[in-house]
């Protein structure tokens, strides 16, 4: 495989959303070797930005130049789309690129076939594309991958008939087999285990192909990126980074504190000078009332006197006041939008919150348990397992949702469970054709709708959000909105399945905190890595092949 050398080059680029700006004048190249993590708060442009990037959408003002122009450039959206009747196998080969290379060279071939004018051009340029993109080896490379990766499924199956373990697994393969000279990878971290994530890391840091990427994964990103491009909403400013992750969070924190420090020195100056300027034309008009009032003294000297130091006071506040004027202006720097997130607790439960005894379940070739298992009040538990190893089976059995073959699962007494379930799916209430305020309204019907207004709005979600049916939301709004739930009902079992896909890095840390402040029973679980460093849990449960350990 001949591997170009490939750059995008990015001039003063701009891009919005209907009247709002996200960003504008921005410059980037993307070179060979280079992992450029794109960061920013959910809504500030990061996907769009990939879409410009990918030549799949039109900026609204700049330029974007490939270097050379044939080569191949892959952009992976961060839900790989499960095509109804698509098999495995059609889903690696239209993710990597090959699928529409080879309609291209078929095409070609009729041509040439044909004897249409140019023909020999377009087949050879087809080609070359079909072999760079790893067409002639495809086949034996999926079947390779598809082992390796545990996904152990024929790959003539359709899509939509895997887990979404499995569908994980496929979206990973597709990324390992791809042979593009450009690589736009928008969360490919999402919903992957700590295995995949190793190879996903492995493969982005031994590509020599120039990578943009979005992940809500802080290690993935300290692991990979050699440099940061964020998009700043709130203050209107496109930043780029060198040095990698930490590097980023060190550079924009010094950079915020000074920007606060001159802010802050600049308002001092001028008030300081504003407040002269005041003592002085004070002092100017006592004295033309002074003048006034002895405006009868036969005096001249005294009147003089008296007139020629009205004027030095009037000289003065002119001379500050010019002082003033050529301040130079620093505009204040707009504090960021924070989600300021509560757990709503509710009183607490029984003693023991819920149990397993002898809990199995068989589905097709998966098997689950027996499983023994007590969760009491207050604890605090960890679970982690690879894709498909049984994690939210055993969140569902534990919840009383899942009908077990045998054994048995309880819920102790008074338990209030508030749940972020991996699909963000809940919420809907089975009919994601409602608007989002009317599926939230009835999952809290004490609130008022101006009070869910007001509590999704806490969240990020605007009027432009609260009218659309709730299943055309964003994954990142969806998750959002499922956050906003837990606040606004009390809960004392927290159970969160992967509650950081989708968030954006902001979000995450204040999960985290309010997981810091919250009283009541957690189940967890996550392969965010530095989630699992931050959250202070008492118990971790293992899930492998339906088995569940406790370590």
């Amino acid at each position: 495989m001949v591997i170009m050398t490939a750059t995008l080059v990015v001039k003063d680029l701009a891009a919005g959303h209907g009247e709002r700006t996200l960003f504008s004048g921005l410059d980037l190249v993307v070179a060979p070797g280079d992992v450029i993590g794109l960061v920013g708060v959910n809504g500030a442009g990061k996907s769009t930005l990939l879409r410009l990037l990918a030549g799949l959408d039109a900026p609204e003002g700049g330029s974007l130049k490939l270097s050379p122009p044939t080569a191949n450039v892959g952009h992976l959206p961060q839900e790989p789309e499960r095509r109804e009747g698509e098999s495995v196998r059609d889903f690696l080969a239209r993710r990597t690129g090959v699928a529409a290379a080879q309609a291209a060279l078929d095409e070609a071939t009729e041509g040439l076939v044909e004897g249409r004018p140019g023909a020999d051009d377009a087949y050879a340029e087809s080609l070359d594309r079909w072999l760079e993109l790893g067409g002639a080896d495809l086949e034996e490379r999926a079947e390779e991958v598809a082992g390796s990766l545990g996904l152990k499924v024929s790959l003539d199956l359709p899509m939509t008939a895997l887990s979404g373990g499995q569908a994980a697994r496929a979206g990973l393969a597709s990324l390992l087999l791809s042979r593009y000279d450009v690589f736009l990878l928008d969360e490919p971290t999402n919903d992957l285990d700590l295995d995949g994530l190793e190879r996903l890391e492995a493969f982005v840091k031994g590509l020599r192909a120039g990578t943009v990427l979005i992940s809500h994964d802080r290690e993935f990103l300290a692991r990979t990126v050699t440099r940061v491009l964020e998009l700043d909403l709130h203050q209107g400013q496109v930043n780029v980074y060198g040095g990698g992750y930490e590097a980023y969070l060190e550079e924009r924190a010094i950079s915020r504190r000074h920007a606060r420090e001159q802010y802050e020195d600049y308002a001092d100056t001028k008030a300081g000078l504003e407040a002269r300027a005041q003592m002085q034309r004070n002092w100017m008009e006592n004295g033309v009332r002074n003048a006034r009032r002895k405006g009868g003294d036969n005096d001249k000297k005294a009147r003089a006197q008296r007139a020629e130091s009205t004027e030095k006071q009037a000289a003065k506040a002119r001379q500050t006041q010019r002082m003033i004027e050529r301040l130079d202006v620093v505009e204040e720097p707009r504090k960021e939008w924070e989600l300021r997130m509560e757990i709503a607790a509710a009183p607490r439960s029984g003693s023991v919150v819920a149990t397993l005894r002898g809990a199995a379940v068989k589905r097709g070739g998966f098997a689950f348990g027996p499983v023994d298992l007590q969760v009491d009040w207050a604890d605090r538990v960890a679970i982690t397992g690879a894709n498909g190893a049984g994690k939210s089976t055993l969140l569902a059995a534990l919840l009383g949702r899942l009908e077990l073959d045998s054994g048995s699962a309880a819920l102790g007494s008074g338990v209030r469970v508030g749940e972020v379930e991996q699909a963000r799916g809940h919420l809907f209430g089975g009919d994601a054709g409602r608007p989002l305020l009317e599926a939230f309204s009835a999952a809290v019907p004490e609130l008022n709708p101006e009070d869910v207004r007001t509590l999704l709005a806490k969240f990020g979600l605007k009027a432009v959000h609260v009218l659309r049916p709730a299943g055309t939301l964003s994954p990142g709004e969806r998750t959002r909105a499922a956050l906003a739930l837990l606040q606004a009902r009390g809960v004392n079992l927290l159970v969160l399945d992967e509650p950081t896909n989708h968030l954006d890095l902001p979000a995450i840390e204040q999960l985290e905190a309010a997981l810091a402040s919250y009283t009541g029973t957690l189940l967890l679980v996550t392969h965010d890595r530095r989630m699992l460093e931050a959250v202070q849990v008492n118990r971790r449960l293992v899930v492998a092949d339906g088995k569940v350990g406790e370590v």
